[in-house]
């Protein structure tokens, strides 16, 4: 009996589909990847713009311009390795402990030292400010936690009770009296500053290796082990919910801007995103080494990740520009211009219901009448409009963004008119200063432009002289200014001499004739 082939066709498999929540995820592409000396053990962004971010590695502390991924401040006076630099909810201040048990206080302009508490014997491995911006918590390898008062430099509080190393803590920002940590003895515990007891202790079965809280302070967060611990505070610290979906220790949790979505970093090269109202993964991410820190900008849109070989990644999402402005459009519609906008014929939700309005009717013209059409106004420029509220440095930066020279002078002239510029130029770093220092070295030779060029490159070194040498990216731009400067003045002096000769000539000849 003769059997015949049966050809089967494969069909083509069609494309996976990603769910919104992916493809949102999957907008932070680009990553940059800045090789460093030792470990990165920790990351942290400036809660204020422009949410600058702190690396800390080896013996140093970096920060990092978050817009050119460039290093624009380096603190280096630690006696051994550096651990948890974090940055004060102002950007002003930056603190960090090292291995000896030191606690540093840094001022971010200066870099000088301000504060130091020596009150642990053993390293410290966490260092934060407390909601408040008043005081610092630390923990330590002994098995303690602390809290110091910046003023007077003094602990106020001592929390004891965790029977091995204490790797992570925070204060909770609803109750400044409550501090949370999480020990390597398996214990999470919830201190009372009020009390200085433990008011609840909560059991894992794996050293514990990083504490969230949630902003409302009635859940928390514990990464103990490959598994990610959720915990209902009010009642009485009762575990309801146990997730393992790392294969290796998970290091490091942050939240998004929101508090809607929890990121987990682990040993396992991954980080996993959560979300918080089904605690299912929504989407993974996978880097090259193991995750040792893991840091989400306030606004969304940079992710950053130290690993265990020395590399650290950074990762940018390009907000869209329609990212919140409808809502903040249809709010603004119906606060200030309700009846124009339900004239439109608009949908408008109000609740979970839908309602259509109907457009009025309009009145027919009668012969003999005169229909005068209203002119519609022009909208202003946005540095009118800043120049209006008085706002000098937003309208400064607002013309010097795709404007041409005549357009930023003129806008220079009027602030010089009005008193301005120096408020305008006054409290700037290197990333809003850049701008204004690539304006001046491109138009310091162009005589239409050299006497504004002057008053404005004065003004800038009067401010910034003390700060001067702090920053790479000024000081090539300053360097750069001043051999054009340089250039320039030759090139006069050269003329003054020709202008000369040619006299000389001309009173000859006429001499000679």
């Amino acid at each position: 009996m003769d059997y015949k082939p049966v050809v089967v066709q494969r069909q083509p498999r069609a494309a996976a589909k990603h769910s919104p929540e992916s493809r949102y995820w999957r907008r932070f592409k680009s990553p940059v990847f800045i090789k460093e000396h030792a470990p990165v053990t920790c990351v942290h962004f400036s809660p204020s713009r422009p949410h600058r971010y702190a690396v800390t590695a080896s013996t140093r502390v970096q920060v990092y311009a978050p817009r050119t991924q460039k290093v624009v401040k380096t603190i280096s006076r630690f006696k051994d390795v550096a651990r948890s630099g974090h940055i004060r909810g102002d950007g002003k201040l930056v603190v960090a402990g090292d291995d000896t048990g030191l606690i540093q206080l840094f001022d971010m302009g200066t870099r000088a030292i301000l504060r130091s508490m020596d009150d642990h014997k053993q390293p410290v491995h966490v260092t934060k400010f407390s909601p408040d911006n008043t005081s610092l918590l630390s923990c330590s390898d002994d098995a303690t936690v602390r809290l110091f008062d910046i003023p007077s430099q003094s602990c106020v509080s001592v929390f004891r009770g965790h029977g091995d190393y204490v790797r992570s803590g925070l204060v909770s920002s609803s109750n400044p009296s409550l501090v949370l940590s999480g020990s390597y003895d398996g214990t999470v515990r919830l201190f009372d500053s009020r009390t200085g007891e433990a008011e609840m202790v909560m059991q894992c079965k794996a050293p514990v290796e990083d504490v969230l809280l949630f902003p409302s302070g009635g859940l928390a967060l514990s990464a103990s082990g490959p598994v990610l611990r959720v915990w209902d505070l009010v009642a009485g610290g009762r575990c309801v919910r146990a997730l393992s979906n790392h294969q290796k220790t998970i290091t490091s949790l942050v939240f998004n801007g929101d508090c809607s979505r929890v990121l987990s970093g682990g040993l396992d090269q991954m980080v996993k995103v959560y979300d918080v109202a089904t605690y299912r993964v929504v989407h993974s991410m996978r880097y090259p080494a193991p995750v040792l820190s893991l840091a989400l900008s306030p606004d969304d849109t940079h992710l950053a990740a130290g690993m265990s070989d020395g590399s650290f990644s950074i990762r940018r999402r390009q907000p869209k520009a329609s990212e919140g402005a409808e809502e903040d459009k249809r709010r603004e519609a119906l606060r200030s211009g309700a009846y124009e906008y339900f004239l439109g014929g608009e949908m408008e939700r109000i609740g979970e219901r839908r309602i259509k309005v109907k457009v009025a009717p309009q009145p027919k013209v009668v012969e003999g009448e005169v229909k005068i059409r209203q002119e519609k106004k022009r909208k202003p420029k946005l540095y009118d409009a800043m120049l209006k509220k008085f706002q000098y440095g937003a309208a400064l930066d607002a013309v010097l963004q795709n404007q041409p020279p005549t357009v930023v002078f003129s806008l220079i002239q009027e602030l010089v008119q009005r008193d301005g510029l120096r408020a305008a130029l006054a409290s700037r770093d290197d990333v809003f200063l850049e701008p204004v220092l690539r304006l001046l070295l491109k138009h310091v030779a162009d005589p239409r432009f050299s006497d504004a060029v002057c008053d404005v490159a004065a003004i800038v070194l009067d401010i910034y002289r003390p700060v001067i040498g702090q920053s790479p990216l000024v000081d090539r731009l300053l360097r750069s200014l001043h051999r054009k400067v340089e250039a320039e003045l030759k090139f006069q002096c050269e003329l003054r001499q020709l202008q000369g000769a040619l006299d000389m000539l001309i009173a000859s000849a006429a001499l000679s004739s």
